[in-house]
């Protein structure tokens, strides 16, 4: 098996919509979840204030991509961790795939049962602005049952397959478990090979079952969380994988639109369609 053949951005439309397929019972038209993380290193030779990141640490960011089948599809490691998740993104080679067009995602069609067309979208959190292509929760508290409330969850539950993924990733590689004492070059080339090997075992029908048992992902009924994975028994404090802060924005008008649709076809129509 090649590298490419490990972890690799769709080509065309149809490898898009097949990656559509694992997500259309939770959130139709998500072709991706996306998240970031810094990656706790030991204080680089000469490096200033480039690595301090929001908790002053220093740390490299990991920016990832995953598909319905815990998978990476993208990764982007290095950047310092001054920068924020959403920085990370607009600076990627993905953001700017996104904006030339050239990712070949396939054009917008109607929400399932409705005649409201909206573009396919990645899934991400607080952390990322909202844009077209990119859908977050609406921040704050909304009361249970509200259309905001309920898009809330609806995202949560069709981007917590990040979550999991990064927490396997912790959790089965140890090299994690603690502040990583090598440079960040090093630790950019030891995380993709992790990454690599995640994807491979993910992959193997022999080893899959041995990776990631029963137990190990969060268990659902309908859209609340009723038992966490396995793998969150097993993060702790010193985990050189942590969150990422998020930053309010203001969102541009379409892309505040978009999420309006997906709201009201989750409140209406959508919560009931599958």
């Amino acid at each position: 098996m090649k590298y490419k053949d490990l972890i690799y951005i769709p080509s065309c439309a149809e490898e898009w919509l097949n990656i559509e397929k694992g997500f259309a019972s939770k959130f139709p038209r998500s072709i991706g979840a996306i998240d970031g993380k810094h990656i706790v290193v030991q204080c680089p030779d000469h490096s200033g204030s480039e690595y301090i990141n929001y908790k002053k640490t220093f740390s490299i960011v990991l920016l990832a991509v995953v598909d319905s089948n815990y998978k990476f599809i993208f990764a982007d490691i290095g950047c310092q961790g001054r920068i924020s998740d959403g920085g990370v993104f607009t600076n990627s080679a993905f953001w700017q795939k996104i904006c030339s067009n050239s990712l070949n995602i396939p054009t917008s069609r109607p929400l399932p049962g409705t005649d409201v067309y909206v573009p396919y979208v990645f899934i991400g959190d607080g952390a990322f602005a909202l844009t077209q292509h990119v859908m977050k929760p609406y921040p704050g508290n909304h009361d249970w049952g509200s259309p905001k409330r309920l898009f809330n969850l609806r995202l949560a539950r069709a981007r917590v397959v990040v979550e999991n993924t990064f927490g396997i990733l912790a959790t089965r590689f140890q090299v994690f478990k603690n502040t990583i004492q090598l440079s960040p070059e090093k630790v950019s080339l030891l995380t993709m090979t992790c990454i690599l090997l995640h994807n491979y075992l993910r992959s193997s029908k022999t080893s899959s079952c041995i990776y990631m048992p029963p137990g190990t992902l969060d268990t659902y009924d309908n859209d609340t969380l009723i038992t966490p994975g396995s793998w969150r028994n097993e993060i702790d404090a010193a985990c050189s994988l942590r969150d990422m802060p998020h930053i309010p924005r203001r969102a541009p008008l379409n892309a505040r639109q978009i999420r309006d649709e997906f709201t009201n076809y989750f409140s209406t129509l959508g919560y009931n369609y599958y």
